[in-house]
């Protein structure tokens, strides 16, 4: 769960290209920078005159003044303290207070990091220059802005916590159950399967594959007739999933879980319509309500601030809990399905104490996460890159949701690999 520069995870990580920000969060060169912290440093983003996203050490080298601060200007941040100015690759372009003839700027460099625009996301390498790896080819990356809807906001919780969550189908009929009669009563194939067949079967049957990306999984839950309702999501190294939507037609999506530092977490979530249609308004509104953020400037416990986004319904509040509604309307009385989930897994501390755990047959993607993640800690400690993070293409997968007779999940998944593999 360390992810600090030289821990065997930090390390695996700093080898990917990772989401840090919005692209809207720089709304336009010389725009007013932004801080965040990535793997447990401290960064600041900025965008300068001539359109470049520069992503630098948040402290200025000459005296660890913030340089969130500076003034943005002339295809630079400059820090207002004593006027020295850095560009997007980390030179010192200017160093007003030492004497014209003076060449020490050409010797002082702050620490910079590559940064690329892609899907709407600000992507971060902190890696080895040498090993610069690809950027994953995921289909919310590559589809037309009107085709996807992004958004992001602080988890409190180590990383982990969050991806098991992402990836553990099973809650799903308990911890997003709703009291309705006519979902759990009349069930129609139009409507949200999810909740429906969640309900019908409580206990689905789990089977884990491994691939070059990570894993596939499918989600076998009896649906009562002659048929089979299959749920497959993707999971891609080291933090990313593929899950199919509520319903037919409606967009696939999933989520990173970026490490801000050990205890806490960027989480970027990504729809995208996988069909030749743009996501509705709609869809749009649909999806923004999952969860409520609002912009806030977080303080950490060691007096760092960051700019980011955080779920109005939060641990401060206990999630807005409804008791009557807990009663009447849903199994936790919490709004909205992200909500719920913050709240189980940040509830479990900031990084869960996983020695006193009793895992069952519904975490086998879980297990499979860890055993993958721990592999590739040891790999690169011996010297074994990462695989995916130097092919960019292992990523173009989509997520399944259908009805089948088919009850093998490996005879279920060769017959429908068209449906797995990404159109964009």
């Amino acid at each position: 769960t360390q992810v600090g520069s030289g821990t065997p995870m930090g390390e695996v990580f700093r080898r990917f290209w990772l989401p840090a920000l919005l692209s809207t969060e720089l709304s336009q060169p010389d725009c007013p920078p932004l801080r965040f912290r990535l793997l447990g440093e401290d960064l600041v983003a900025f965008r300068d005159t001539n359109g470049r996203v520069g992503i630098i050490d948040s402290a200025c080298p000459h005296r660890r003044a913030s340089l969130f601060f500076g003034r943005n200007e002339e295809c630079g941040l400059r820090c207002v303290y004593h006027g020295w100015k850095f560009d997007v690759d980390g030179n010192c372009v200017d160093m007003p207070s030492e004497p014209a003839e003076s060449n020490f700027k050409d010797k002082v460099k702050i620490k910079a990091y590559p940064a690329k625009e892609f899907g709407g996301c600000v992507w971060l390498y902190m890696g080895p220059q040498g090993l610069q790896p690809e950027l994953p080819q995921m289909e919310w990356c590559r589809v037309p802005d009107t085709h996807r809807e992004l958004s992001r906001w602080i988890q409190e919780a180590n990383y982990m916590q969050g991806t098991e969550g992402e990836i553990d189908t099973a809650h799903t009929t308990y911890l997003h159950k709703r009291f309705d009669p006519y979902s759990n009563e009349n069930p129609d194939r139009r409507g949200a399967e999810t909740q429906v067949y969640g309900q019908r079967d409580g206990a689905p049957m789990l089977t884990v594959q491994d691939t070059d990306y990570g894993f596939v999984y499918g989600s076998r839950r009896n649906t009562g007739d002659k048929d089979y309702y299959w749920r497959v999501t993707q999971w891609m190294l080291p933090v990313y999933s593929i899950t199919a939507g509520p319903r037919p037609g409606w967009p696939q999506g999933g989520r990173a879980y970026v490490p801000i530092d050990d205890d806490h977490t960027s989480v970027i979530q990504y729809y995208f319509s996988a069909g030749d249609d743009p996501i509705t308004e709609h869809e749009r509104d649909g999806l923004r309500i999952s969860p409520t953020v609002e912009q806030v400037k977080y303080r950490m416990l060691d007096g760092a601030v960051l700019d980011t986004w955080r779920d109005i319904r939060n641990a401060d509040n206990d999630y807005l809990i409804d008791r009557e509604a807990q009663k009447t309307l849903s199994f936790t009385g919490i709004a909205t399905a992200r909500s719920q989930d913050e709240m189980v897994t940040d509830g479990m501390g900031a990084v869960a104490d996983r020695t006193k755990e009793h895992l069952g047959t519904t975490d086998a993607a879980i297990i499979r996460a860890r055993r993958l993640l721990l592999t590739l800690a040891r790999d690169l400690q011996e010297g074994i890159e990462p695989y995916p993070a130097s092919h960019g293409d292992l990523y173009r997968v989509r997520s399944i949701h259908t009805f089948s007779p088919e009850p093998d999940f490996g005879k279920f998944l060769e017959e429908r690999r068209e449906d797995a593999i990404a159109r964009v």
